[in-house]
């Protein structure tokens, strides 16, 4: 139970994107179509899962026993740039096609700071190897959704008459202001499913 609660509250309570403002560049970025949103989704679920099971397991069996906690945030950066740039190559020779799909979201990976901050939060909650894949891959299906959910916004703003005021940018704020806002009704979720299930 404590899983699916870990997994509902990443994706709607505690969205990267929405509520914790982690990831923001490539929402505003790669959010014009929503095509190239699912392949930055993708790319993300892919690399966060990957990127997190990694960091844990430095920072359990390097850092904690040589009581390096202090290299922390600079291990995890070398790590996560490491990782990204070895499943690049790895992809290209291995699956091309996979790499065609994924390839141009990849360098984009490595300066989000979405997989920086999920890397340290698992560490944060003290959360174990399981319970850390499974907030990291929930995590990135929330990353997916806001972003997919945006895409779809910002495709129907270019189909509207908009003020010439809120043009551009402005619009595209003020539109993810409203989605933030809808996703704060998410708020009580986690805490009803405790009690529900006597997790208090």
């Amino acid at each position: 139970m404590e899983y699916i609660l870990i997994f509902i509250s990443a994706i709607f309570v505690n969205n990267i994107v929405l509520s914790q403002f982690l990831g923001i560049c490539p929402f505003l970025g790669v959010s014009k179509k929503i095509e190239t949103s699912l392949g930055m989704s993708a790319a993300v679920a892919f690399v966060l899962t990957l990127a997190t099971i990694v960091t844990w397991l430095v920072q359990t069996y390097v850092l904690v026993p040589f009581h390096l906690e202090y290299l922390q945030t600079i291990a995890f950066i070398l790590v996560i740039a490491s990782l990204v740039q070895m499943v690049e190559i790895i992809l290209k020779k291995v699956s091309p096609a996979l790499y065609q799909a994924l390839g141009i979201f990849l360098p984009l990976i490595t300066t989000n700071c979405a997989v920086l901050g999920v890397a340290i939060l698992v560490i944060q909650k003290d959360f174990s190897l399981v319970q850390s894949i499974i907030y990291a891959f929930s995590t990135a299906i929330g990353f997916g959704l806001a972003l997919t959910v945006f895409a779809g916004i910002r495709e129907q703003l270019e189909l509207s008459n908009i003020p010439k005021g809120m043009r551009g940018m402005a619009i595209v704020l003020v539109s993810a202001g409203l989605l933030s806002l809808a996703f704060m009704g998410f708020s009580g979720v986690d805490g009803g499913l405790k009690t529900l299930f006597g997790l208090d």
